[in-house]
C-alpha cells in the first residue's frame, strides 16, 4: 500500500500526539490544576497600531507549556497577519479548538494550516470541536448549504490535518478542559439569525448546538474562554462548575454575543455572575462595547479588571489583564 503525503503526515503528528498525551498524563490527571497561564487576542474588532481588527474571533492560549489556537477569526488572512504583527510563532502550536462552525470563528482555518505546513507538518495539525460542528444548515427560504465547515473539512484533511469531535467534557491537558456541547438548563437566546440545523432528531432552530468553551481549573478559580458563547454565558459557566468544582470564575474572556441584549437580559446576566463571582472580564467580539460597561458597574469590577478586548490584549495569571493601548 502506498501512502498519500496527507496521510504520511497525519500519521506522523499522530504519533507525536500521542507520544506528548502520554508525557503529560505521567501527572495526575484528576483535580490537576493549571499553574500558568497566558491568553492572547488575534482576532476581535478593536486593533492597536498596526493590527487588524474584524467582526471574528481567535486567541492564542499557553499553558503550562503547552499552546492551543482557539478559533481562526473571520477573514483567512487577518489571525496570520496579526501573529507576525505581534510576533507570534505559530509553527509550535499543534492544536485548535473551533468553538462553532461561524464563519467569524472558522474563516483563517486553512490559511493558518498551510502557513505552517512548509516548516512544521505537525502544527495546527488537530481540531478540537463539539458534536454538530459538522450538522448541514439551512436558511429558511433558502436551498443553499451555509455551514462552512462542511465545505473546510475535506480541504484541511488534504492537509494531513484530523478533526476531533467531542460530545461530553474532555480534560485536553492537566487542568484544561473542552466543555463539549453545553446544556442548556436556562433558555438564553444567545445567537442571531433564523437558520435551520439539519440534526440526528430532525430539523430545527440552529441554536448552535456544538458551541464549546474552554475551561481552566487554575487555584485561583476556574478561566473560561468562550468564542460566541452561543450556549448562554450562564449555562456555560454552570455547567464548568458541575464537571470540574464549584469554584469562582477568575477570569471570562472572549465573546459572549450579548451586543443585542434587552436591559432585562443583561441585569439577569449580571445578577447570575455575580452569584459566582468575577475577578476579570474581557469581552471581545460580539459582547458589545456597552455590555462591557454594563457588567463592569454591575459586577463591581474596575477599570483594571473589565476591559474591552482587543487585538494583542492579555490575560495572565498572576498578572491580570493587559488591555493594550485603545481599550486601557
Amino acid at each position: 500500500m502506498t501512502l498519500l503525503p496527507g496521510m504520511f503526515r497525519f500519521l506522523f503528528c499522530l504519533a507525536a500526539l500521542l507520544a506528548a498525551r502520554l508525557a503529560s498524563a505521567a501527572d495526575p490527571m484528576s483535580d490537576a490544576r493549571v499553574g500558568s497561564l497566558k491568553i492572547t487576542i488575534l482576532s476581535t474588532m478593536l486593533a492597536d497600531g498596526s493590527a487588524l481588527g474584524e467582526w471574528g474571533f481567535s486567541a492564542l492560549v499557553e499553558v503550562d507549556g503547552h499552546r492551543i489556537l482557539f478559533d481562526t477569526g473571520a477573514h483567512p488572512d487577518v489571525v496570520l497577519k496579526n501573529t507576525r504583527t505581534l510576533q507570534i510563532d505559530l509553527t509550535t502550536v499543534p492544536e485548535i479548538v473551533l468553538s462553532h462552525s461561524h464563519s467569524d470563528h472558522v474563516g483563517g482555518l486553512l490559511t493558518l494550516r498551510q502557513s505552517v505546513l512548509p516548516a512544521a507538518p505537525c502544527a495546527l495539525a488537530r481540531v478540537h470541536a463539539g458534536e454538530g460542528i459538522f450538522y448541514p444548515r439551512i436558511e429558511d427560504g433558502l436551498r443553499v448549504e451555509t455551514n462552512p465547515m462542511i465545505l473546510l473539512k475535506p480541504q484541511y484533511e488534504a492537509t494531513g490535518g484530523a478533526f476531533i469531535v467531542h460530545s461530553r467534557p474532555v480534560q485536553l491537558y492537566p487542568g484544561v478542559w473542552l466543555t463539549g456541547p453545553v446544556p442548556r438548563k436556562y433558555p438564553e437566546h444567545n445567537w442571531s439569525g433564523d437558520g435551520r440545523v439539519v440534526t440526528p432528531a430532525g430539523v430545527m432552530e440552529d441554536n448552535l448546538p456544538e458551541d464549546v468553551a474552554l475551561v481552566f481549573d487554575s487555584a485561583n478559580g476556574l478561566v473560561v474562554l468562550t468564542g460566541c458563547g452561543h450556549a448562554g454565558v450562564i449555562n456555560i459557566v454552570e455547567y464548568a462548575r458541575t464537571f470540574l468544582r464549584p469554584a469562582r470564575i477568575h477570569a471570562l474572556i472572549g465573546g459572549i454575543h450579548l451586543f443585542n441584549a434587552t436591559d432585562d437580559n443583561l441585569a439577569w446576566t449580571a445578577a447570575k455572575l455575580r452569584e459566582f463571582g468575577v475577578d476579570h472580564l474581557i469581552g471581545a467580539h460580539c459582547t458589545g462595547i456597552e455590555t462591557v460597561y454594563r457588567l463592569r458597574a454591575d459586577l463591581g469590577l474596575d477599570r483594571a479588571h473589565a476591559v474591552v478586548g482587543a487585538v494583542g490584549a492579555t490575560f495572565e495569571l498572576g498578572a491580570g489583564i493587559n488591555p493594550g493601548h485603545i481599550a486601557r
